[in-house]
């Protein structure tokens, strides 16, 4: 017998204008102009410092790709992550820049779907990186990192713009 969703479940973005499906939580209005406005539960819940996205990219053969990822949701409401050059993820987004993060507590979730905007420019790279580091790790720790690891690596920027958002347990 299945189970009914739990409260919340099925929270939808809606299009400038528009209204949420009926019996759906409101949790982001993606308007013609390419930003997102996530409901204010939904955007806290992504501010979160303890919080890690999991990103999916498409492999060549049309499987999953998923990596654990840092992750900093900008004003404009796209999410800006970060790898190094050369990686799988990498490789599958130079090819197909369709790609889904989820962001997950428990029962609560956030996912988000859309294209990937690559920027490969080092120095825009690196002070993405050193960003990701200091919200995940304070500012000391940034800066080594910046010394010890990331600074001597080609890096890519990946911004997720959104296309649709969905959330499970922000409402009632």
């Amino acid at each position: 017998m299945a189970h009914p969703p739990a409260p919340g479940h099925g929270g939808r973005a809606a299009p400038a204008g528009k209204r949420p499906v009926a019996g759906h939580v409101l949790v982001a209005i993606i308007p013609e102009e390419g930003f997102v406005k996530f409901e204010k539960a939904v955007k806290k819940f992504l501010d979160d410092d303890d919080r890690f996205a999991t990103l999916a990219t498409i492999n060549e053969d049309g499987t999953p790709q998923q990596t654990v990822m840092w992750y900093l949701v900008q004003d404009d409401g796209s999410i800006m992550m970060n790898t190094a050059h050369g990686r799988k993820k990498d490789r599958n987004l130079h090819r197909d820049q369709r790609i889904s993060v989820c962001v997950e507590d428990g029962y609560r979730y956030v996912t988000v779907s859309g294209t990937a905007e690559l920027n490969e420019d080092q120095a825009v790279a690196q002070a993405d990186i050193r960003s990701l580091a200091a919200r995940y790790h304070g500012e000391d720790k940034a800066d080594e990192m910046m010394r010890t690891q990331f600074g001597t690596q080609k890096r890519l920027t990946i911004t997720l713009r959104p296309d649709t958002v969905d959330a499970s347990g922000f409402g009632d």
